[in-house]
C-alpha cells in the first residue's frame, strides 16, 4: 500500500510538471560586451511541442519583445531556429505560442545543378557559394576548393537566374554563330549574360583550381596536404527560408596507404551571415593526423591575418580581373587551433596549382571518430563590407561569438 501511494504521488508530480502551457518564454543572454544582431538561436522542437501540447497539425508563432512576429524555420534535425537581437552583456525575451505564422521571405536557398557538371550552389542575402560535383571529377578537372559568388544590390536569391543565363544552350549557340562573322559582337553578347560579369547583383570573380579555394579543410600526411576531389554524393537537408544545409560525401581517399578513408561534410549557411558552418568527419581513419583549413593565395601582396590565438584568419583576394574589386576571405574556429600561417608554394608546386602562390593555413589535430567544426566565408568590397580593416573586425568579432555562444533558456 505504501509503495502504491508513493507511485501515485510520483505520477501526480510528473503530470503536474508536464502540464501544457499556453505560451513559452525564451530568454537569450549575451555573455559578451558587444551587441549580437541577427544570430540564429536553436530550440528543440520536440521540447516545444511537448510543453505546448501541440497537435500534429498545429503551428506556432515566435513573438519579439515588441509583440511582432519573428520569422523562424524548423530544420531537418527538428530544431526551431530564429534570429535574435541581444544588447551587450544583456538579455532578450521571446514568446512562443500556438498561432498562424506570417509568410517568411526566402533568404537562404540552394540546389544541385546537373546541367553544370553537378555543382551544388547555395546563397543567402549576402553571399553565394558552390561545391564542385562528380561530373567535373569524371572530366579530370581539378576543382578541389569552394567557389564563390559575390552579391550586391539585392538580398533576394539570384543564383538560379545566373545559372540559367550561363548555361542557356540558345545563348551559347548565338555566341558560336556570331564568332564566325563578328568576334567583337560575340564577346559583347557573351558578356551580356555570363555570370563572370557583374550585371548589378554580383558575379563569379574568384579562382579555385587545384587548391583549397575559399576554406576547404584537408588532412596532412608528412607535411603534405591530402587534397580532396569533388563530392561524390550530395543531399540537401535544409532549404530555407532562414537556413540551408547540405551533406556532402566524398570518394575514398588514400591516407598513408589506407584507401578506405571517407570524408563527410555538413555545411550550413544562415540568413544574415557571411560565413558557413562546416562539420567534417573522416570515417575509417585509424590514427590522429593534422587537419588544415586553407585559403588560396592568388598574389603576394594581399593582406593576410593569421591569428591562431583569436581563432581566425583572413586574406584579401585580388579577384580574377580588373575592375572587379577585392574579395575578403576568412575562416573562424570555435576551438583552439595549434597554428595559423601563410605557406608559400615552390615554383614546381605553383605550376601544379595553376600558378597560385600558396595558402594561409590553420593547423589542428583530427582524432578518429571526432568532428572538426569551423566556419568559412567571404565579403566583397562592392557590397556591405568595403575595407580589409572592416573585414578583420567582422572576423575577429565572429570568432569571439562562436567561442562565446548565446545562452538560451526555455521556460
Amino acid at each position: 500500500m505504501k509503495k502504491l501511494l508513493i507511485g501515485i504521488l510520483t505520477l501526480a508530480s510528473l503530470t503536474a510538471c508536464e502540464q501544457v502551457q499556453e505560451s513559452l518564454t525564451v530568454t537569450v543572454t549575451n555573455p559578451l560586451s558587444m551587441d549580437r544582431q541577427g544570430e540564429m538561436v536553436e530550440l528543440s522542437m520536440k521540447e516545444v511541442s511537448k510543453k505546448l501540447g501541440l497537435a500534429d497539425t498545429a503551428q506556432v508563432i515566435v513573438l519579439g519583445m515588441d509583440g511582432m512576429q519573428v520569422p523562424y524555420q524548423i530544420t531537418h534535425d527538428d530544431k526551431l531556429i530564429f534570429p535574435v537581437q541581444v544588447s551587450a552583456d544583456g538579455s532578450s525575451q521571446y514568446t512562443l505560442q500556438i498561432g498562424t505564422p506570417e509568410p517568411v521571405s526566402v533568404k537562404v536557398c540552394g540546389r544541385a545543378y546537373p546541367e553544370r557538371m553537378d555543382d551544388i550552389a547555395w546563397e543567402n542575402d549576402l553571399i553565394g557559394c558552390r561545391a564542385y560535383g562528380p561530373a567535373m571529377q569524371r572530366r579530370g578537372e581539378r576543382g578541389f576548393g569552394y567557389d564563390l559568388f559575390t552579391k550586391r544590390g539585392t538580398t533576394e536569391p539570384v543564383l538560379e537566374e545566373m545559372y540559367e543565363m550561363q548555361n542557356s544552350p540558345e545563348n551559347w549557340a548565338k555566341v558560336s554563330e556570331l564568332r564566325k562573322t563578328d568576334p567583337k559582337a560575340a564577346a559583347d553578347f557573351q558578356n551580356s549574360f555570363t555570370y563572370h560579369v557583374d550585371h548589378g547583383y554580383g558575379m563569379d570573380c574568384y579562382a579555385v583550381g587545384p587548391t583549397l579555394g575559399a576554406g576547404v579543410s584537408a588532412l596532412m600526411v608528412d607535411d603534405a596536404i591530402v587534397y580532396p576531389w569533388c563530392y561524390k554524393e550530395g543531399e540537401i537537408l535544409d532549404n530555407g527560408p532562414l537556413r540551408f544545409t547540405v551533406k556532402l560525401e566524398f570518394n575514398p581517399m588514400n591516407v598513408k596507404g589506407d584507401t578506405t578513408v571517407v570524408e563527410t561534410r555538413v555545411i550550413t549557411l544562415d540568413a544574415g551571415s557571411h560565413l558557413n558552418r562546416t562539420t567534417i568527419t573522416y570515417n575509417n581513419l585509424q590514427e590522429t593526423l593534422p587537419v588544415v583549413t586553407g585559403i588560396v593565395l592568388h598574389d603576394t601582396i594581399g593582406a593576410i591575418v593569421a591569428d591562431a590565438k583569436s581563432g581566425y584568419m583572413t586574406y584579401v583576394d585580388p579577384t580574377t580581373g580588373p575592375g572587379q574589386g577585392q574579395i575578403f576571405v576568412g575562416a573562424a574556429f570555435p576551438e583552439d587551433v595549434n597554428e595559423a600561417k601563410p605557406v608559400r608554394f615552390s615554383d614546381e608546386e605553383r605550376h601544379r596549382r595553376n600558378n597560385a602562390y600558396g595558402h594561409v593555413l590553420s593547423y589542428s589535430e583530427y582524432e578518429p571518430n571526432d568532428e572538426y567544426v569551423y566556419y568559412w566565408g567571404f565579403a566583397w568590397d562592392q557590397a556591405d563590407i568595403q575595407t580589409a580593416e572592416a573585414w578583420d573586425e567582422y572576423m575577429k568579432a565572429f570568432a569571439k561569438k562562436v567561442r562565446n555562444p548565446l545562452e538560451v533558456r526555455l521556460k
